[in-house]
């Protein structure tokens, strides 16, 4: 693979048009503006009488409190977001940096208050729920906010009492929330001596991880799987101590608030039900032969005798040894987008020229991808590690599909309370610029060869999003049940790692040689406040799938209506926004249909 110099400049995001810098006048004035918001609105909660027990006012006065409230809310969110997005983005490119780290604790005491008007205002919503029919016929904020006050009254029901919210709120700092920033250290700031090309580099962790799996050289994958799983050694105690932290809160809130299952609050979040789900997960696992079988077949190629050793697992196969510079990435992706639609290629274009994207992998930076929204400046921000591979472009293309969908939120106006999006759909337009822009990869093809390299880079992603998203599901699920009864233990994460391994990729990979620490560098498993960070994304994925086989079907005609979707993603439940184009997502057919167009490419792959 090429060095980096040889990618060209590689950009870091600008963000001087939110904030001038970390400690500006403009920042500081902005964090208090928020404070003095929060506090304003309080008081506002306390003048209107709003509490779960308040005495009932008449359906004109609930409007009115109502409407007041929404627009003080959706001012002091989209404020507290931009703030927290701008100190966010120093972080996670530099978890070295002091002064960034310092501020963020700082302004976490705003989100626990933000946190505890939510749960104050939930109770009342609830208590007053069969007023909101009448409430929002009239228009106003209130209506255009009516599938947000629905759901509040529903999710009303898992709340504890105000005082007990409030104080697990407080709690969440210096608990959940200081467990997940600490596996966000380490696992960033970690790096590795590592010998290629005659000299020793210090390696961070996601630069390693990049070696692993996309190098060229057998010898180097094989070398760089070694000292990660070397290095995962040192740390796994205080990574375990995390993850221990981490679902032991969860659970303990859970079962307090009357949640079934570990299950039940993130089905709810991901707005689907458990016959979704479990139409979906049946329809993955009937799936995993025609999966092995591609694995199966890299094997062969890559002269395995077996299965897969890991760090071959994403290998590149095909001689398509090229590497982008980011210009070319750049390239490529405005012009495949341009062929979806104008407006797609404009927020790319833009994104691009007005450095919206980190791309620069560097000591201290979190490893993987993501897109974070900046309201105020109705803009987005993404991060990658880019080195030069197809892999990289197609994750670009990923991510500036979730700065898309952003834009099309901003566009129409919505508030920050009309813009929830859950991850489940979260992930539709992702997916439907990857897909794009691989289509394009492999329509460009100039030789069965080079079509194969494309056909691996798109098949280790579903194969990660399929199978190693199940692996990771079933791991949580059993971490969760035994967390319950007791702490688990590092090797009892690897235990369970490597056991649900060997459940999914089942004879695709070589069982001496699995990753037993892939619990650790997952930021996934550490979100306090969010569960099974896994099943959302193989949803976007065969969601997206089947969006886009209607777009190859109707054509242009099919854009307008998807940008309206994805407007209005915060204001509906999956099942009916999926209705709008005939999709039925309780049918396991729905599902099947976007596993057999990943089927074709398997077979093609296989042929190959």
């Amino acid at each position: 693979m090429a060095a980096a110099h040889d990618l060209g400049p590689l950009p870091h995001w600008d963000l001087s048009n939110v904030f001038p810098a970390l400690e500006s006048d403009e920042l500081n004035a902005a964090i208090a503006r928020c404070d003095n918001m929060l506090g304003e609105l309080e008081g506002y909660l306390d003048a209107q009488g709003i509490a779960k027990d308040a005495p009932r006012a008449e359906d004109d006065t609930l409007r009115t409190t109502l409407d007041g409230y929404l627009e003080r809310m959706n001012d002091l969110v989209a404020l507290y977001h931009t703030i927290g997005s701008y100190i966010r983005a120093f972080v996670t490119t530099d978890s070295f940096n002091q002064t960034a780290r310092r501020m963020l604790s700082e302004i976490e005491p705003m989100g626990v208050r933000l946190r505890q008007i939510d749960v104050r205002v939930g109770g009342w919503v609830g208590a007053i729920a069969d007023a909101l029919p009448r409430i929002t016929a009239q228009p106003g904020p209130a209506q255009a906010h009516a599938f947000y006050l629905r759901e509040t009254a529903e999710q009303s029901r898992y709340l504890m009492s105000d005082a007990e919210e409030s104080l697990a709120a407080e709690l969440s700092l210096s608990g959940a929330n200081a467990w997940s920033k600490l596996q966000g250290t380490i696992t960033s700031q970690l790096t590795v001596d590592f010998a290629r090309d005659g000299k020793v580099e210090k390696l961070p962790m996601p630069a390693l991880i990049n070696l692993m799996q996309h190098d060229p050289d057998p010898d180097v994958r094989r070398r760089a799987y070694e000292a990660e799983i070397a290095a995962w050694e040192t740390v796994k105690e205080p990574l375990a101590a995390a993850m221990n932290g981490v679902k032991g809160a969860t659970s303990t809130l859970d079962r307090r608030r009357g949640r079934r299952d570990p299950l039940h609050a993130a089905l709810d979040h991901a707005r689907i039900d458990r016959e979704t789900l479990d139409a979906m997960m049946g329809a993955m696992q009937e799936a995993f032969p025609m999966f092995r079988r591609y694995l199966r077949a890299k094997a062969k190629r890559l002269g395995h005798a077996g299965g897969l050793p890991w760090w071959d697992l994403m290998a590149p196969v095909g001689r398509r040894e090229r590497t982008y510079t980011w210009d070319e990435a750049r390239a490529f992706i405005l012009e495949h987008f341009a062929g979806f639609s104008p407006r797609l290629e404009r927020l790319a274009q833009r994104a691009f020229d007005s450095c919206w994207i980190d791309a620069e992998q560097r000591p201290g930076k979190r490893a993987g991808a993501f897109c974070m929204g900046v309201p105020l400046v109705k803009e987005s921000r993404i991060l990658c590690n880019y080195d030069g591979s197809l892999d990289q472009v197609f994750t670009i293309a990923h991510e500036l599909g979730h700065a898309f969908h952003n834009e099309c939120i901003y566009a129409a106006g919505k508030t920050a309370l009309q813009s929830i999006t859950p991850m489940t759909l979260a992930e539709t337009a992702s997916i439907l610029c990857e897909t794009i822009v691989t289509d394009a990869a492999l329509a460009e093809a100039q030789s069965a060869d080079e079509e194969l390299a494309i056909l691996e880079t798109d098949l280790i992603g579903k194969t990660q999003v399929i199978v190693d998203i199940t692996s990771r599901y079933l791991f949580e699920l059993e971490v969760f049940r035994r967390r319950a009864k007791a702490e688990l233990s590092a090797d009892e994460l690897c235990e369970l790692m490597l056991r649900y391994q060997k459940e999914t990729y089942g004879d695709g990979l070589d069982e001496r040689y699995l990753h037993k620490f892939m619990w650790t560098w997952k930021p996934h498993y550490y979100f306090a406040g969010l569960s099974f960070y896994n099943f959302p994304y193989a949803f976007g994925l065969l969601f997206g799938l089947g969006l886009y086989a209607i777009y190859k079907q109707r054509g242009e005609a099919f854009v307008p209506e998807y940008e309206a979707l994805l407007a209005s993603t915060g204001e509906d439940t999956a099942a009916n926004l999926a209705a709008r184009f005939g999709i039925d997502l309780r049918d396991r057919a729905f599902w099947k249909h976007s596993l057999d167009l990943i089927g074709e490419r398997i077979e093609r792959y296989v042929s190959l």
